[in-house]
């Protein structure tokens, strides 16, 4: 019987200054499980931008150098809000263990989005364990639905493009 794949995906994974602490409490806990970590910053409490953040994580995953991403900011709304903008990028804010489950076998989100003001060390790692376990079922009305999604990139997209010429 072939063995199922069970490699560990990579994940690019990013906090801004409100995130850091719990990146790092999370970085440890997914080293010490073997998963392949990039770590896009920031490493301080220092006050730095999260679009810069969600920026560097999505280009990452975009990339290929990861297989998914994970951000942290106070209240992970705004690393969400941002990552979305990114065609191919599909963040989920999740704060509980179904949401995160459910993000990726519905929605096949590729970044998960946490706010480190909402959730504790444990919950956080349950929501991340939980997310990482999840695949995508590939039903066929969950792929239809990720095709609306990106006709939405692709239309808008198109829209802005003519809108910077007028």
């Amino acid at each position: 019987m072939p063995r199922k794949n069970t490699r560990r995906p990579r994940l690019a994974i990013g906090a801004d200054h409100n995130g850091v602490a719990l990146k790092r409490y999370l970085r440890h806990e997914l080293r010490r499980q073997q998963y392949r970590l990039i770590d896009v910053g920031t490493n301080s409490t220092r006050s730095v931008d999260y679009p810069d953040i969600a920026r560097a994580v999505g280009e990452t995953v975009l990339a290929g150098r990861a297989d998914l991403g994970l951000l942290v900011c106070g209240s992970g709304v705004g690393a969400a809000v941002a990552a979305n903008k990114m065609r191919g990028i599909r963040a989920g804010l999740c704060h509980d263990v179904y949401s995160a489950h459910q993000s990726r076998e519905h929605d096949d989100v590729n970044v998960l989005c946490l706010g480190s003001l909402v959730v504790g060390e444990r919950l956080a790692r349950d929501i991340v364990q939980a997310w990482l376990a999840a695949r995508f079922t590939g039903e066929p009305r969950h792929r239809r639905r990720l095709r609306k999604i990106t006709q939405l990139e692709e239309e808008n997209a198109s829209k802005s493009l003519r809108g910077a010429k007028q």
